[in-house]
């Protein structure tokens, strides 16, 4: 007898291929038969007649790191079909950390991740963390090791290069960290401290990753004025270390970036070709999303948080800001000069500024009759820079053009703290599959699976996940390809998705008839782990 038998469903198996009928059985955390087994006992049959079954989604790129542990339910993610999120995104997570840097990343992450009263930070090291994952969480989890978090343990806050002596201690840093389970490392070279590391360190340390088998996840340096150059820089970093290469959330936005894909897509071509592996994830709506103070320029950001407050507070300091964020376009926002009108706060530390949430820079300043540079420095000094935002700096064309990529996959960048996130946190599968695939039909539906399952998997290396196989881990999704559609808005972003019934993680049900049923079966999946 099997444990779980999902019935009369079409299965989209993960490989690109035409669905097919079948049945899938499950027995423990394992898929143990395809085909036709309506007459095998099971301890339970489940019909999903109309339905699709499909591996469970992968999130290739995540901000859970604090929320899943918090909440460990997870509800924005698994009513989309998500079983795997990779943590450690964007070079800055809370493993591997020492106490003085933990208290750092609190306060500079708070308008990521918040920053829970009374949470238990019982870890230290990567090892830890995913110990910590193991003890109960909705979905599975993967980790990258963090590269801005490494350089604040042991360069600091400071902008200069490494010396000899710190890189070495970098590598070791990171070496342990991929012993302990990471699949890779990730870095944010628009945020401090990794934007003040230079390519050679970036090389020295992709040279780790590549040694022990993992993938290095850039935020690349410019996303705006420079967008294709900072592209072009990861490949010849990757080139330079041989290391496979995965640029995070791959977007052109801003104006002068309009139609410019196929360039981008071309540079990836070619570096494939002449043997760099490269892959790359998107979500897919036109607005990003970060904490507030990321916008200011790089100079704003040395020495840590205190001192960027206390620049903050300097009226002498107004007016070179302004010109840095207003007219030459700031480091810290892609080289473009700002448009208040583009950024939206989406969330705030101090309730007494609740009423903030879901207004413009330009309008609130109006409102507050200050410029909005000042209205900007005020705000986040008395929010502590516990503010997140999102900027509505996309273009669709590029978004399209993206995601038919051959090495393109699904990621959701979903940061779920806040009044009013972006809503690609609750909607970015169920949009991919509803608009993209099958109401726009850029994506046949088969392929637009394969990008949320078995290329992720692939990249990540888990070879027993992302394919409907016998054999393989019981991560399941049931969703009705005729009706699945996100629901999540700017205006209404925390809305559950229509269509997805059904989701199992290792073979258990956490999403039942639509409901959460509260199980908690995920565990960390560490590098190499079956």
């Amino acid at each position: 007898m099997v444990d779980l038998l999902l019935h009369g469903g079409i299965v989209i198996d993960g490989s690109g291929n035409p669905g097919f009928r079948a049945d899938v059985a499950v027995v423990g955390d394992r898929i143990a038969a395809v085909g036709r087994l309506a007459d095998l006992p099971a301890a339970r049959t489940v019909d999903v007649s109309g339905l699709a079954v499909a591996p469970g989604f992968i999130d290739m790129h995540s901000h859970s790191d604090l929320q899943l542990l918090a909440n460990p339910a997870h509800e924005a993610k698994v009513h989309q079909g998500v079983t795997l999120d990779v943590l450690g995104q964007d070079g800055l997570s809370y493993a591997p950390v020492t106490d003085e840097v933990l208290s750092d990343l609190c306060r500079q992450l708070r308008g990521w991740n918040d920053d829970p009263p009374g949470f238990d930070w019982g870890w230290r090291t990567v090892g830890e963390y995913l110990d910590r994952l193991d003890e109960g969480i909705a979905i599975n989890a993967a980790y990258l090791a963090p590269h801005g978090t490494i350089r604040m343990i042991v360069v600091g806050m400071e902008d200069r290069p490494a010396t000899d002596t710190e890189l070495v201690r970098m590598r070791d840093l990171l070496a342990t960290s991929l012993i302990e389970g990471a699949v890779g490392m990730s870095a944010g070279l628009t945020y401090a401290p990794a934007m003040y590391a230079d390519d050679d360190e970036l090389v020295a340390l992709c040279e780790v990753v590549a040694t022990h088998g993992g993938y290095y996840c850039p935020h690349h340096r410019n996303y705006g004025s420079q967008a294709l150059e900072a592209y072009a820089d990861c490949i010849e970093i990757a080139r330079r270390s041989g290391v496979p290469l995965h640029y995070a959330h791959a977007h052109l936005g801003f104006p002068m970036n309009a139609g410019r894909a196929p360039e981008l897509l071309s540079m990836i071509d070619r570096a494939r070709a002449e043997g760099v592996e490269v892959t790359m994830d998107s979500y897919p709506y036109l607005a990003g999303c970060t904490y507030l103070h990321s916008i200011l320029p790089s100079w704003c950001h040395v020495g840590g948080q205190d001192a960027s407050l206390e620049r903050l507070r300097d009226p002498g300091l107004r007016e070179r800001l302004r010109v840095e964020i207003e007219e030459t376009g700031s480091d810290g926002f892609q080289g473009v000069p700002v448009d208040w009108n583009t950024i939206v706060i989406s969330s705030i530390a101090n309730p007494q500024n609740a009423h903030l949430v879901g207004i413009d820079i330009q309008q609130a300043a109006i409102d507050a009759d200050q410029r909005p540079i000042d209205f900007l420095c005020e705000l986040l000094v008395e929010e502590e820079l516990g503010t997140s935002c999102i900027e509505h700096i996309g273009n669709e064309e590029n978004v399209r053009e993206i995601m038919t990529h051959p090495a393109h996959m699904a990621g959701s960048d979903g940061i779920l703290v806040g009044a009013r996130p972006h809503p690609r946190a609750w909607g970015t599968f169920p949009r991919y599959l509803g608009h993209y695939a099958r109401e726009l039909g850029l994506l046949r539906i088969e392929e637009a699976v394969r990008k949320m399952t078995s290329l992720p998997a692939l990249r990540l290396g888990f070879t027993d996940r992302g394919l409907v196989r016998p054999g393989l881990a019981a991560d399941l999704v049931c969703f009705d390809p005729d009706a699945v559609i996100d629901r999540a808005t700017y205006e209404d972003p925390c809305q559950k998705p229509f269509g997805i019934p059904y989701v199992f993680v290792n073979g258990v049900a956490v999403v039942d008839d639509g409901e959460h049923t509260g199980r908690l079966p995920g565990r960390a999946l560490r590098r190499f782990s079956a």
